[in-house]
């Protein structure tokens, strides 16, 4: 497999990494300012790793190497999830913001599987 493209910002799942990014940031401008340094440092921490591990790992030699990061950036995706959830729960965050945001996580899970299914086979 050849990927068509010649930066990480062209690839779509950096795209709609870096758009939840930014939605992530805004929602959590209205969290509690008790949890500057808890759930809101934490939450953007995990968002931030997941766009910036498809980067990093776009920037790499190999396919394997690639898909490697784009590991990485699943877990942080899925760390994103479990807080997104938790925000919910302790009121942090609206209903909608919520279904929305778990929407768009889902959707970047599945095209970042797919991603490195292709990388996976290209190497085999």
């Amino acid at each position: 497999m050849s990927i068509m493209v010649n930066n990480f910002e062209d690839l779509t799942v950096w795209q709609e990494a870096h758009r939840l990014t930014v939605l992530v940031y805004k929602i959590t401008m209205n969290f509690p300012k008790e949890e500057q340094f808890g759930l809101i440092s934490q939450i953007r921490r995990a968002i931030v790793s997941v766009e910036n591990n498809i980067a990093e790992g776009f920037g790499r030699r190999t396919h394997k190497d690639f898909a490697n990061f784009l590991y990485t950036s699943l877990g942080s995706l899925f760390e994103v999830r479990s807080m997104v959830r938790l925000s919910k729960e302790l009121n942090f965050m609206v209903e909608n913001d919520h279904d929305f945001l778990l929407g768009q996580i889902l959707i970047l899970q599945k095209r970042l599987k797919s991603l490195i299914s292709k990388l996976q086979e290209s190497v085999r």
